[in-house]
């Protein structure tokens, strides 16, 4: 075994490490507040969404990948790899759904106090839970036909239109139409994006307005410091461009990836790029959601007392 491999197998396994505690953090503090019977915000069940999707996505992908690295290959049967394979699709666009539902929902909160938001943002809560259950059973129909295109990968394959994912292949060659595939992937994947990007900018520019109105009031401050709009702004610009640009590198590579025969560094990179965004993303939201802080501290002084 050469070093790289090692190495490669040292960066799944921290991804996977450092992206499901942040995420589990998450599950177990939002949860734990419910059980207690504690008042929480229409937002967490979002944000437990998410934290789930993402570590499904390390979990499912990341493991493996890293075993497959350190020479550990073929270690599931025919059946075990297409469930496994099938999370972890299911899991990637539940994670780019939930992403795009918390942006749409940051951009309601905030919009202006009109009749038409209010109304607006009286209704939200109530169609959270619907929607989520909607992603779910969307992806899960979207990603069926995955299945029928899996088969175990083996060690001496090197087939064009094959690509190989460490314990399982999919055969590109002898599957749904080029236009079918846009259809059911890239067409909602595309829309989902767009949406993000655009509530988020709705959201900078509302968050800049506000910033203006209250400009005078800031400026009589002595005391030098980051306004709260100012750090608000960052926060989604932050969590915003680390979703988009691992999204867009990982989807240009996997593209890549379907128009030639991939080493085994392509499918390495391509994993490594995928779990990004899933082991970043608990902490940019914990280190911008003041709420979560005020949870944990709400739980460890229960605790403590």
């Amino acid at each position: 075994m050469i070093a790289v491999d090692i190495l490669l197998g040292i960066a799944f396994f921290s991804q996977i490490g450092i992206g499901v505690q942040g995420n589990f953090f998450l599950i177990y503090l939002i949860s734990l507040l419910f059980f207690m019977g504690q008042n929480l915000r229409p937002i967490d069940l979002i944000i437990i969404q998410l934290a789930l999707a993402n570590s499904l996505v390390l979990l499912s992908k990341g493991l493996l990948q890293g075993l497959a690295t350190l020479g550990l290959k073929n270690l599931l049967d025919e059946i075990s790899c297409k469930i496994v394979f099938y999370i972890h699709r299911v899991a990637l666009g539940l994670s780019l759904s939930t992403t795009c539902l918390l942006s749409g929902f940051q951009a309601i909160i905030i919009s202006p106090h009109q009749p038409k938001w209010l109304k607006l943002k009286a209704r939200v809560p109530r169609y959270i839970f619907p929607s989520i259950l909607i992603c779910w059973v969307f992806h899960m129909l979207q990603n069926i036909v995955i299945i029928e295109k899996l088969k175990i990968s083996s060690n001496n394959r090197n087939i064009s239109g094959t690509i190989e994912y460490g314990h399982c292949s999919v055969n590109v060659t002898a599957t749904v139409s080029v236009s079918l595939n846009a259809i059911m992937f890239t067409i909602p994947d595309a829309m989902c994006m767009t949406f993000i990007c655009f509530a988020s900018g709705y959201k900078i520019y509302l968050l800049y307005k506000h910033h203006k109105r209250v400009q005078q009031v800031h400026t009589t401050s002595f005391t030098p410091r980051v306004f709260p709009e100012t750090r608000a702004t960052q926060m989604i610009l932050l969590l915003v461009s680390t979703f988009v640009t691992f999204y867009l590198l990982s989807s240009f590579l996997s593209a890549y990836m379907y128009s030639v025969t991939p080493s085994p560094w392509l499918a390495h990179s391509w994993a490594l790029l995928t779990s990004c965004f899933p082991m970043i993303s608990p902490f940019v939201l914990i280190h911008s959601d003041s709420q979560i802080l005020r949870y944990y501290n709400a739980v460890h002084g229960r605790n403590s007392s």
